[in-house]
């Protein structure tokens, strides 16, 4: 059964952004409507998206902005620009700036639909290509390439093991701190001690892929941090 593509539609015009999810719904997307920035940093913590439907002109922070830092933060999420800014300069800028797609408003519904078909098949087998796992027998983290291997603390184990299983890859610092508590003497992991873990970890995950340190293990803001990698568990 075929997972279906979560889109989330950040645009403030309100009767469009209805008419977009009530024809995506209905061809079978999975739709969030947000209409700011700040609305959709909220809906990144608490649900998985595939792919943004973008506005330029937004309130607050512009389409431009949103698309650069969550490139960064999320690098393999589709990001469509749709808008009524169509000359050449600003779909240069878009591109630049983390657009996979740009396209111009008004958009046929159905070259929309196609679009994200053919975005959601990109993603997939991107995610087949780059998906990692973590080997508890042997306690290590492997990649899709022999040479990707590198050996994991017990710690570390255990906070990818946390991460993989958790709602959103997303698990708040206290939790993090009881899963990774000395078994022997039940004392809780200090904050100092759990940033080394994640510091450490995200450095052993950089030494054997191309991701930056910050991007594979994210904080996230008054909550604690998220895995933004792809990775299967074997027991």
């Amino acid at each position: 059964m075929t997972t279906p593509m979560r889109i989330a539609i950040v645009e403030d015009d309100s009767l469009l952004r209805q008419e977009l999810s009530f024809f995506l719904n209905k061809t079978g997307f999975v739709v969030f409507e947000i209409n700011n920035g700040k609305a959709l940093n909220d809906l990144l913590t608490e649900e998985p998206i595939d792919a943004l439907i973008l506005d330029l002109n937004l309130p607050g922070e512009d389409g431009i902005s949103i698309a650069k830092r969550i490139r960064k933060t999320l690098p393999k999420i589709g990001i469509v620009m749709l808008t009524a800014r169509t000359a050449l300069v600003d779909r240069l800028i878009g591109y630049e700036n983390g657009a996979d797609i740009y396209l111009p408003k008004p958009v046929a519904a159905e070259e929309l639909v196609a679009t994200l078909k053919s975005l959601n098949k990109r993603i997939k087998s991107q995610e087949q290509e780059d998906t990692w796992t973590l080997d508890l027998g042997n306690r290590c983290l492997l990649g899709t390439q022999l040479w990707q291997n590198v050996a994991l603390t017990h710690n570390e184990k255990m906070l990818l093991l946390g991460l993989i299983q958790a709602k959103n890859n997303t698990l708040d610092t206290e939790v993090i701190s009881d899963l990774l508590s000395l078994e022997d003497t039940n004392e809780i992991l200090s904050k100092h001690a759990l940033e080394s873990v994640i510091s450490r970890l995200r450095k052993k995950i950089s030494s054997i892929s191309n991701v930056d340190n910050h991007n594979s293990i994210k904080s996230v803001w008054g909550k604690g941090y998220q895995l933004c990698l792809p990775i299967i568990i074997k027991a």
